[in-house]
């Protein structure tokens, strides 16, 4: 009888394509032997490459889902991803960790969808410092860091948001490292470079690499290794198919 397996969450939008969002956690939880749970923040209607509408639906909608499941489960962390604006994610942040108490949260900052769509308008940067000391990690790519910083250096930026939490800087857009990740957390900087292999862009890829991430640290990895796993299970995912589309395995 195979041991019980540890308890992940997911706050995301429902990607009907099942390349991001609540399908692409789920496919990725499973995949590393974690049991997931799926909460529902945004019915978005979708393809690999078209984004044409979302749905919001509001925090206490969001929480009605998952308050059952966080008082009866013993949930320790979990991620979160698209969120209709900062104030709300930061509601929702808030009434999590009251649910369950010692929860560490992961935070994909979806700003942007890769088929286009923008989630969210205008950033307000001391509002997501004031997130950021409530959270554990947050998953930027170059340009979301150089948003949540007001900074021109993807780099500096992440090493200056890194005083409040652990910030892993992808490097899918990255324009001078392409494919190199980088850990920040304190004063300690770990640089996970590309592997060798030929890979195809894909949607979703960052839903993919922070749950990922989220079920190494429920596994009782440390979060250097749950980041460098995490991105090399994201690889083997854009090396799968030439297609936006990918296949999970590990």
């Amino acid at each position: 009888m195979e041991q019980e397996r540890p308890y992940v969450m997911s706050f995301a939008g429902l990607d009907p394509s099942g390349g991001a969002g609540l399908l692409a956690d789920i496919k990725t939880f499973e995949q590393h032997r974690v049991y997931g749970f799926g909460i529902c923040t945004a019915i978005t209607v979708q393809t690999a490459d078209q984004f044409m509408s979302v749905e919001w639906l509001p925090v206490t909608h969001i929480l009605a889902q998952a308050k059952p499941l966080l008082t009866s489960c013993q949930v320790q962390y979990c991620k979160i991803g698209i969120m209709p604006d900062i104030q709300a994610l930061l509601e929702l942040i808030r009434q999590v960790k009251q649910l369950a108490p010692g929860i560490r949260i992961v935070v994909d900052p979806v700003l942007k969808a890769s088929a286009g769509h923008t989630f969210h308008g205008s950033i307000h940067q001391q509002a997501w410092k004031e997130l950021l000391s409530e959270i554990y990690l947050l998953t930027p790519n170059y340009d979301e860091a150089l948003l949540l910083a007001g900074m021109e250096d993807g780099e500096a930026a992440a090493k200056q948001l890194s005083v409040y939490c652990a910030i892993l800087l992808k490097g899918g857009h990255h324009k001078n490292k392409p494919g190199c990740d980088t850990l920040y957390t304190g004063n300690v900087i770990h640089v996970y470079p590309p592997g060798n292999g030929i890979v195809f862009p894909k949607h979703g890829s960052g839903c993919v690499l922070s749950a990922a991430v989220t079920a190494g640290l429920a596994l009782g990895q440390s979060i250097h290794d749950a980041c460098y796993n995490g991105k090399v299970y994201t690889e083997k995912l854009l090396a799968s198919h030439s297609s936006l589309t990918g296949y999970h395995y590990k």
